[in-house]
């Protein structure tokens, strides 16, 4: 009987798993497709923390007095700060009731949004076979091509001739104005939501209705954020619709109301820039606390 000096190789379950470091040149490949330009980098945000100018800006404004606003530039930062401008600006505008009638008109003009332009969304794309939607979705695209302008004398006299020239008109209209471009961006997710879902929905007996709020309405999440996003902006920012109008000054937004700051020869820009930075400040929270999906929605929204 023979030995064999060379044993076999094992192989099978008992054979040991060989573990090698990789190599720097593999390391080095594997980072090749996370390369950092930090000459980008560094100019992007430079030109990011721009916008923390005007912001420095509007705070050292609202903490000046008339006396420090005449003299020096207007980026130097008030000594002493004259907190008491924000104090003067809040019952000068009568904040509470100002700031309720722009957080009616927004909450209202948000939630008719999501709702309005999610479900015009979802009927255009499940039926983009039938030449009625298909014409229904040219027909909202259009109106984007028409200036506001040019339609708001004929607005303001049908709102007021049906008895909402207030607040409640102001939502209607920002919930109409906005069905075009939230449908054009709802239209594309809901296409890439797979109809096997609402199918094996309806094997179970759902509604139409149902399919579309237990299992689309949800899926929408992150468009919903990009769109009630720009409704908020939109109706807390606008100016133009409530001054128009509204007809009752004390149902007057925010927007409206910071014009009394305003004169005909003068204006206490202390006290402007004080009610400025109040009426900004429910806006910046929104926006730092639902940024993140705004992005996310438009790119998840643009593929199919």
């Amino acid at each position: 009987m023979t030995v064999s000096t060379h044993p076999e190789p094992i192989t099978g379950a008992a054979a040991p798993t060989r573990i090698t470091s990789g190599t720097p040149r593999n390391r080095k490949s594997n980072r090749e497709g996370f390369k950092v330009n930090w000459w980008l980098t560094g100019l992007m945000l430079a030109a990011s923390l721009t916008i923390l100018l005007p912001l420095y800006f509007t705070v050292a404004m609202a903490l000046k007095s008339p006396d420090q606003i005449g003299t020096g530039t207007g980026l130097a930062w008030p000594n002493p700060m004259n907190w008491e401008n924000f104090a003067a600006a809040y019952v000068a505008t009568n904040f509470p009731r100002a700031f309720m009638s722009t957080a009616f008109v927004t909450v209202l003009s948000v939630l008719g949004s999501l709702a309005c332009s999610s479900l015009v969304a979802y009927a255009i794309a499940r039926n983009w076979n039938h030449r009625f939607f298909r014409g229904s979705f040219v027909y909202l695209l259009s109106a984007m091509f028409i200036p506001f302008p040019v339609i708001i004398l004929p607005l303001i006299k049908q709102t007021a001739l049906l008895g909402l020239d207030n607040p409640a008109g102001v939502v209607f209209l920002h919930v109409l104005g906005g069905i075009s471009f939230n449908t054009l961006l709802y239209i594309a997710f809901v296409r890439s939501i797979p109809v096997e879902l609402e199918e094996s929905a309806r094997m179970d007996g759902a509604t139409t209705w149902q399919v579309f709020r237990k299992i689309i309405f949800p899926l929408l999440a992150p468009m919903n954020a990009t769109v009630g996003i720009f409704a908020f902006l939109g109706s807390w920012n606008d100016f133009l619709l409530p001054q128009m109008m509204i007809a009752d000054p004390a149902l007057q937004t925010l927007p409206v109301v910071q014009m009394l700051f305003q004169g005909e020869f003068n204006t206490n820009y202390s006290l402007a820039f004080a009610s400025y930075l109040m009426a900004m400040a429910p806006t910046l929270v929104v926006y730092i606390l639902a940024q993140r999906w705004v992005l996310s929605g438009v790119m998840r929204g643009a593929v199919k």
